[in-house]
């Protein structure tokens, strides 16, 4: 299991969070994401090495410049807010906190979870165990917190940044794809903090998050096959959307059967088992081609 994770939090150290911040704010992060592979290759590099001192400092190392992109979140909301306030005064417009809102509360999410991951990559590499977590539980804390944290909280801002202009539906019908969207922005990260707040509570706590997470998840899924995939005419591009959405449904089913096991003692997988399957599939089915998928609309 340690060769498969280490691959896995060596691609989202690498690849997906620069590639992410290009896609969070082009103009402001660009030179974040452009110096990120260097503290990004540290990090990458004490995986591989036993614990101890030097693993321990490159983590710490990589660790500074996680913390270092988590303080851009405050002040991406406080801007978020005044130029909300600014929306509703200027020629009497309605504030624009509808739309802008959620998304800024999902990628600021992303902003802050590398960090969370590198602190516990910090502790792992250290062989400490933090707030008494085994070392194992501290090392699937790297992985989850670049993928269920900062790539599912990327993907649903930027899901909910594209539901801006969707027109709203009938009473009585279906949802919305903006109410959609809105729900995806804002239960990603509130079901990434339930499960990090069920490590310190109990399992059904941590249920509890995994199923706030995957009805977000599913949102975003939902979203991204019936509104956002259909209107991309670049056949790779739309394969990308489409693979992402579909592993979706069943990497979160494995979550909950999972949280599902862990807190009422029915047969689950295990972690091994999770890390082959829902970790694997997150990482490469959903993680890259919805980032690379992105990237390719962003461009075009």
């Amino acid at each position: 299991m340690t060769v498969l994770v280490n691959l896995i939090v060596t691609l989202g150290m690498l690849y997906v969070v620069p590639a992410g911040l290009r896609l969070i704010d082009p103009a402001g992060l660009r030179t974040a994401a452009r110096l990120w592979p260097v503290p990004a290759a540290l990090g990458a590099l004490c995986l591989w090495l036993p614990r101890g001192i030097p693993a321990t400092v490159l983590a710490a190392l990589y660790a500074a410049a996680a913390l270092a992109l988590a303080t851009r979140a405050p002040a991406r909301l406080l801007e978020a807010r005044r130029r909300s306030r600014a929306g509703g005064s200027a020629g009497g417009a309605p504030p624009r906190t509808t739309v802008s809102g959620p998304a800024e509360v999902a990628v600021c999410t992303a902003l802050v979870s590398p960090s969370i991951a590198a602190t516990a990559l910090v502790a792992e590499r250290a062989g400490y165990r933090l707030f008494g977590f085994d070392l194992d539980i501290l090392a699937l804390t790297v992985p989850h917190f670049h993928f269920a944290g900062f790539t599912a909280a990327l993907v649903a801002g930027l899901v909910c940044r594209a539901g801006a202009t969707a027109p709203a539906t009938a009473p009585g019908s279906a949802p919305s794809s903006a109410t959609l969207s809105r729900w995806a922005a804002y239960s990603v990260p509130g079901g990434t903090l339930l499960v990090l707040l069920g490590y310190f509570v109990d399992d059904w706590a941590e249920l509890a998050g995994a199923v706030v997470l995957t009805t977000g998840m599913w949102a975003v899924a939902l979203l991204t096959w019936r509104d956002i995939r259909p209107g991309v005419r670049d056949r790779t591009t739309g394969a990308l959307l489409g693979t992402s959405a579909a592993v979706l449904v069943a990497t979160m089913l494995l979550a909950l059967w999972w949280a599902a096991g862990e807190a009422t003692g029915i047969t689950h997988p295990t972690l091994t088992w999770m890390a082959a399957t829902h970790g694997l599939g997150n990482a490469l089915g959903f993680a890259l081609c919805s980032v690379l998928a992105w990237r390719r609309l962003t461009v075009d």
